[in-house]
């Protein structure tokens, strides 16, 4: 060790993504090195290196003038024993920081350029600043389709990969992902055991929900364990043909979990990385066909089909050059799909679909049976028109009910699910007239403030869709939480503006002429 050792202390800090170490500002090396906040410095420890941003404290509670504190992602990191020495300097700049220079200044990067960003990203030798500056500037900057697929490449080199056709002799290797926006939109937790009940493979790696009510790992986080290690992943897949799990344990893209954490907070999702995001993962985990679903609607992310075309394209450049087969299919995301916005009321429209219940939501059903078919397509013994039907016969006939509690039982069902939340609000129409639009941020935002995704009971029960007559006073929704100060918080903005627009029949749009689905 070259620089100063103190003994390393645990400081129970969650700096999300972020390596984050503590020093008291009495420290000695504090003194003696001029180290100041948010100066970026290197942790060394028996054969492990951690970068990672300084913080100087004044309480001793936090951290001893003679220790290093490290916060618990940087901890995790190092993955040492509290009290074991480690050596702390200052660290040098990035290999790649130039690159990122030139980025910022609007030029267009080679592959080599962000294969040595990517890396230095996963390796945690950004601070979240630099990460910021890269998100931004990559936003601004829009990068180039040869840019997307580089980034994308890069993305995968820096993680894991894994080998379906070796691991469970698989050969398709099937997978649905939907770019987001559209809240209650869990086809994913339908698709999954149906193609799975005819023999595809289809493993389900999803993200949770960092600014929605739900993500398809919160909602089956409900019915079954969602955190699993890669080999027990594997097995189950090998098992069962399927999983819905969360995948940030099987390390897949670590990079795009990383850049995650700052784009949301800014609110930047770009197309390029967009594309870059999901299709990583999907190479990553072993998938050989993907179904994209891109929703269309004056709140979803993409708000007009010139747009929704030119990301289709975009899709389908990257994806061909790495060797995946893509069907991106436009859908209506004119409003939420199912009734429940939140982990436990998804849930339930997903199992009642599952039970063929005549209460089930038929929206759901139906865009989840559509997508479903367009998968069984990717198979290279069912002729193309013939997949709504194979799907439709495998969930009326049961199978994907039992399929899907296969899954759940590999995965570890609940023994006791989370129940929809105590305290409810009722949320009522102020006028007579017809549901003519649905502001899908709105809802999710209500959703959100009354405690979804982190209380899974929380969220919203629509009871009205787009064109529906409504009278003065009826019930559009119920809000459910658990929390009287987390009701009162998601009353409070649905009292400033419910999220429904009541108007005449006629004013309602028609971009899309058929109820909620996937479009032709």
């Amino acid at each position: 060790m070259n620089g100063p050792t103190l003994p390393i202390r645990r400081v129970g800090i969650d700096t999300w993504r972020e390596s984050v170490v503590f020093l008291h500002r009495d420290c000695p090396v504090v003194r003696a090195a001029g180290y100041q906040a948010l100066a970026k410095v290197q942790v060394r420890a028996n054969g492990q290196s951690l970068m990672a941003v300084l913080n100087v404290v004044d309480d001793a509670c936090i951290v001893e003038p003679r220790e290093l504190g490290l916060s618990e992602e940087a901890f995790r990191r190092l993955g040492l024993e509290a009290g074991h020495p480690a050596c702390i300097e200052q660290a040098e700049p990035p290999a790649s920081i130039a690159a990122l220079h030139r980025k910022i200044a609007g030029e267009r990067l080679a592959r080599a350029d962000l294969m040595a960003i990517v890396q230095d990203i996963a390796a945690g030798a950004y601070s979240k600043i630099e990460l910021a500056a890269f998100v931004v500037a990559t936003n601004q900057f829009e990068l180039d389709r040869d840019e997307v697929l580089h980034l994308t490449e890069a993305m995968i080199a820096a993680g894991r990969r894994i080998d379906w056709q070796h691991e469970a002799g698989a050969g398709l290797v099937v997978d649905k992902h939907c770019i987001g926006g559209i809240p209650g939109n869990r086809s994913s937790l339908l698709v999954v055991p149906i193609v799975a009940a005819l023999g595809m493979t289809c493993p389900k790696t999803s993200s949770r929900a960092i600014t929605s009510p739900a993500g398809t790992a919160d909602t089956m986080e409900v019915l079954a364990d969602v955190e699993l290690p890669l080999a027990r992943l594997q097995q189950i897949v090998r098992t069962t043909q399927g999983c819905l799990a969360w995948g940030g344990t099987a390390d897949l893209s670590p990079a795009d979990d990383i850049l995650i954490s700052v784009e949301r907070p800014l609110g930047i999702d770009s197309p390029g990385q967009m594309v870059a995001s999901i299709l990583s993962k999907k190479v990553a985990a072993g998938s050989t066909h993907l179904l994209l679903d891109i929703p269309v609607g004056p709140s979803a992310k993409v708000r007009s089909m010139a747009a929704a075309q030119r990301l289709k394209r975009l899709f389908e450049y990257v994806a061909a050059r790495l060797g995946l087969e893509l069907d991106a299919v436009i859908t209506d995301g004119r409003q939420p799909i199912g009734r429940g916005i939140g982990p436990v009321l998804e849930a339930r429209d997903v199992m009642q679909v599952l039970a063929n219940d005549p209460d089930a939501p038929q929206d759901l059903r139906q865009k989840a049976l559509r997508l479903a078919g367009r998968m069984i397509e990717f198979h290279p013994d069912v002729r193309g028109g013939d997949g709504y039907r194979i799907a439709r016969d495998i969930l009326d006939s049961g199978r994907a009910l039992e399929r899907m509690n296969a899954i759940v039982d590999a995965q570890g069902r609940r023994a006791r699910p989370p129940e929809p939340g105590a305290l409810q609000a009722e949320v009522c129409a102020t006028a007579e007239g017809t549901i003519v639009g649905v502001n899908n941020l709105r809802l999710a935002r209500i959703a959100r403030l009354s405690g979804a995704p982190q209380v899974p009971g929380a969220g919203v029960d629509l009871q009205v869709q787009l064109g529906d007559h409504v009278q003065a006073g009826q019930v559009l929704y119920r809000i459910h939480a658990q929390f009287e100060a987390d009701l009162e918080l998601a009353r409070r903005l649905a009292g400033d503006g419910h999220g429904y627009t009541i108007g005449a029949a006629e004013l309602m749009p028609h971009d899309f002429a058929s109820p909620p689905g996937v479009q032709a």
